[in-house]
Formats: C-alpha cells, structure tokens, sequence
C-alpha cells in the first residue's frame, strides 16, 4: 500500500439488483467528496455473491450512475470511460486468491482460527444467549482448540470456518456524521471471516482459498489495499464497522475515516420500498425524470445549503459546497412532491431539442399508433422499415419529404410547449395531451364525472346543436368557427358557463376540463393535416354525439 495526500473514496455496489435510490445517494456523496476535496473516486463491483450477481445489474447501475453525471475515476472499463487503475482488478470475484493469501497470513500469525463447530452447536448458543438476554455473539469455543485436535479435524475433512480473534479491547472509530463511536469487545465476539471450508490432510492454502469469504473481510481487505481514507457508506453498515476497525488492527492498517449516511424513509416513515412508488434510478428514469433533477434531489436527502434556503444546483454548483459536516444523522423522507417539483423546474431549464427526444421515447412507448417508431429526424432505419412493413396493414411505409419532417417538427414542438408544463414527468404526456391525440368516447361516456355532466337534458341540447353545425362545415375547423358556433348555441338555447362549454369538450377531447379550445384546436387539425393519425374536430364530434 502507498500513502496518498487526497482522499480516496469508493463506492461498492453488489449487481444483484437494480440501483436504489439509497444506494444512488451513496454514490453522489461519495463523488461530490471526491470532487470538493480533489480526490479519486473509485468504483468497486461486489460481486462475491455468485447466485444473485449478474452482469445485466452491473451494466445497468454503470449506466445509471453515468446518467446522474457520477464518473469514476478508477474502477472496471465501461463503454470509454476510465478503466482500470493502479489498485485492480474492481471486481471481487476476481481478486478470490488475494483474500486466501491474506487468510492464510492471518492464521499463520496467530491472528485467526479454525472453527469446527456445527450449524446445530452455532444454533444452540444462540438459543442460550436469548434465553439469558446475552449478546448473540460466538463463545469462542474452537479459540482454544491445541494443534492435535485442529489436525484430526482438518485430517477428519471436516468442514471449519476461520474467525478472526478479537482482542479484549473496545473498538473504536470516527464518524465523520456521528462523531466518535464505540462497541465493546465481548458484544462483537469472533467474527467469521471465511466461511465453509473444507478440511484436509493438504496444506492450507487450497484449503483456505476453497472457503467463502464474508463481507466485512473483503470489504476490509479492497479498502485498505486501494488505499481508501474516507468509507462513505449507509447507516445500516454501523454494525458492521467495528469488526471491520478489527480487521484493520489485526493487519496494522491504518483504519480509515467513516460518515454513515440516515437511512432514507417512505412519507409514512418506514424504509422507503417499492409500495411507496418508484425507488430504482432506472424506474425514474423511464418515467422521464431529468437526471439532474433527480440528482439534485438526493444530495438534498441529508444535506442542506449553509443559508438553509437554496434548493437548487447542479453538479456543479454542488461540487464547491459539498461537505460531509453539513449531512445529518437524521433520517431522510423521501418526499416524491419535491422531487416532481424540482424536475418541473429543470424541464423548464432545459432545451427544447433534449425534452423533444425525451419525450418522443414517451410517445412511441404509450402512443404506438400515433408515433410508430417516431423520430425526430423521421428517417427511418431500414431494420425501423421493416417492423412497420410487417404491421397489418403497413404503416407509414414512405418516408415523409423534407418538408412534411420540418412541419411534424414544428407540430410536435407546439403540443410540448402547450403539455410539458402541466405534467410532474414525462411519461405523463401521452395522457395529458390526450385532448389532442384523441380518445376513446365510449370509455369518455363512462367516466363518472363525464356521465354526470351528460345525463343532464342541457347536455344534450348543446351536443345536438354542435352536432348540427359540424355536419354542415366544410374544411378544417379553426378556433374562430368553433368560438362561433358556441355563441350561436348559447343565443339558439340559452344555455351558458359550464353547462354550454363542458359538454362540448367532453365531445372534442374526452374530459370536461383541459386546455382552451384556441390552442388544441390547431393542433388537432394539423395534426390531421399532416398525417399523424389524429382524428380532425369534426370526425370526432361526430362520433362522439353518434355513440
């Protein structure tokens, strides 16, 4: 190991799942620290847990973290960006032999030992110490074991464990958001180090790199050789942390500083979980969250501003004001108002073109039959082509001139510009621009609030003399002949305020309340005009008063 004058710092997930928004913030942390302070920001991959681990999880939380703006200065290689640096390999599955060889200099120094005991003995302590309302730690039993009864067991096959042997002193560290912590020794007991290996009349070393190393041992191990000075993790680790100072002792490393982060609570203050909403970052990411909105959100989970008052930054501008004395030990609510608030402030920050190929996503996701694999280029790929050609019957088989791209852009630029403010993140917009896109009548109908306003005779007085009117025009429909047509509704049946108006746009787009007619109007009819699949004013007028 080498001393170095800048912090280091690491983040160490396990790709067993998606990224969490816990484990997100932990990250953030991790880097602005890095970045405040001109440290290495380095990324591990816990992957010892080969069942659970796989590398769709890895590639995912990769991905993820790049999203948020959070590179790596040191960790695996990951489409161009940094790859592996002087304290490799990144990944545990691929430093197994070097956890032996230090297993093994702990046994031969004294420092560790064999533990032959059972499942069914481990169990039973167990039991002991909870009748007794004693600490659930190990005895110590095979502490003890003379070197004739470790080789009977070992020449037996019999399966051990290796512990590490705690000394009888309290173990101590600081936290960095908590202060000075410390556990003492008899409530730790001798933690396990390697798990389930097996015996043998061969020497050690096949033995001991046969077992399974725990957590806290590899952990501590990669944190040390990688130089690590500050470990930046959640507060569920605070129990891990004294068997991990332990470990340090135990080789005569240097143990680094701590900040244990607040654990971060639903609004109804129990750890936040799916049943609250959304928690990975690539579930806010399909939902059309801006990554700076989002990461501006979690550096607000347990840190503040020193004015107490600012809520927004970018990166950027956290960078120079991130410090770990301003994080609380308090837990965090993750408030998903805040969040909605904040991402509505960036969307309107950001540049039309970027929310433009954000939104697209939305559409040809939710709106398939509007949007078949829409672009804003609307230059289709040849493989794009032929999933159109193989629909029955094809769709949009030509692609569209010059000209017509130029005018769905200009189109599609109008219905964000009019949609984008109502909605909290994108993958609301097909919803909300529904009034132009179209809908269903009959579902219309049955909407309770719609079925309430059209049960009334006035309802259908309105919709009747609509009707009229729209079989008799001729040509697209402008905001100024419908603005006509409801003056001469009201003078021909006095009907006036909510009564005239309410129908009327439950038949034209599906919902009593809405933008004004003068700005979807337009776009209905040029949408329709141009092709998109969007049923012009009169069609659905039509339709809706012939359900």
């Amino acid at each position: 190991m080498t001393t170095t004058p800048k912090p280091r710092v690491r983040f160490a997930p396990s790709p067993t799942g998606l990224l969490h928004v816990g484990n997100a913030r932990t990250a953030l942390y991790n880097w602005l620290f890095a970045r405040h302070t001109g440290g290495q920001f380095i990324l591990r991959i816990e992957d010892t847990d080969l069942e659970r681990s796989q590398a769709s999880y890895e590639t995912q939380l990769m991905e993820d973290l790049h999203w948020l703006g959070i590179n790596w200065d040191e960790g695996p290689s990951w489409d161009g960006l940094p790859g592996e640096g002087d304290h490799g390999p990144y990944r545990q599955s691929e430093r197994l032999a070097l956890y032996a060889e230090y297993t093994e200099r702990l046994l031969a120094e004294g420092k560790a030992y064999r533990c032959f005991c059972t499942q069914e003995e481990l169990e039973a302590e167990r039991t002991h110490a909870t009748q007794h309302h004693g600490p659930h730690v190990y005895s110590g039993r095979c502490r003890s074991l003379s070197q004739d009864a470790i080789e009977q067991n070992l020449a037996a096959g019999k399966p051990y464990a290796v512990r590490l042997k705690i000394e009888d002193r309290p173990l101590r560290f600081h936290d960095m958001v908590r202060g000075s912590v410390e556990f003492a020794a008899e409530t730790v007991g001798d933690p396990v180090l390697v798990r389930s290996a097996i015996g043998g009349a061969a020497g050690l070393s096949k033995n001991e790199a046969g077992g399974v190393p725990v957590y806290n041992y590899v952990v501590t191990i990669d944190d040390a050789l990688m130089d690590i000075t500050h470990v930046i993790r959640g507060d569920d680790h605070i129990s891990n942390t004294p068997k991990q100072v332990a470990i340090y002792h135990a080789f005569g490393w240097p143990v680094p500083e701590f900040a244990h982060l607040s654990t971060i609570l639903g609004p109804d203050r129990e750890r936040l979980s799916k049943r609250h909403g959304a928690t990975s970052i690539s579930t806010f990411r399909q939902m059309g969250y801006l990554p700076e909105a989002l990461a501006n959100y979690l550096a607000l989970l347990g840190w503040g501003a020193e004015d107490g008052k600012t809520e927004t930054f970018t990166l950027a501008e956290l960078v120079p004001i991130f410090s770990l004395e301003r994080v609380t030990p308090s837990p965090a609510i993750f408030d998903f108002d805040k969040l909605n608030w904040l991402n509505r402030y960036y969307l309107k920050l950001a540049d039309p073109e970027r929310v433009a190929k954000l939104a697209e996503r939305q559409f040809c996701q939710h709106r398939p039959d509007i949007f078949p694999l829409w672009s804003s280029s609307e230059l289709y790929t040849a493989e794009a082509l032929a999933v159109l050609a193989s629909q029955d019957p094809p769709i949009h088989l030509n692609r569209p001139s010059n000209t017509l791209i130029a005018l769905r852009k200009e189109w599609f630029a109008r219905l964000l510009a009019l949609f984008v403010p109502a909605v909290d993140h994108l993958d609301q917009l097909p919803a909300k621009a529904a009034p132009v896109l179209g809908f269903n009548p009959e579902s219309a109908r049955r909407d309770p609030e719609n079925a309430a306003i059209l049960a009334a005779d006035s309802a259908r007085s309105v919709l009747g003399e609509l009707a009229g009117r729209v079989r008799t025009h001729s040509g697209f429909v402008t905001p100024d002949d419908f603005k006509e047509w409801m003056k001469e509704i009201q003078a021909a049946t006095g009907i006036k305020g909510k009564e005239l108006y309410h129908p009327a746009r439950i038949a034209l787009t599906g919902a009593h309340s809405g933008p004004d007619f003068d700005k979807i109007i337009p776009l209905i009819e040029q949408g329709t005009a141009l092709a998109l699949g969007i049923t012009g004013v009169r069609e659905r007028i039509e339709q809706f008063v012939g359900v």
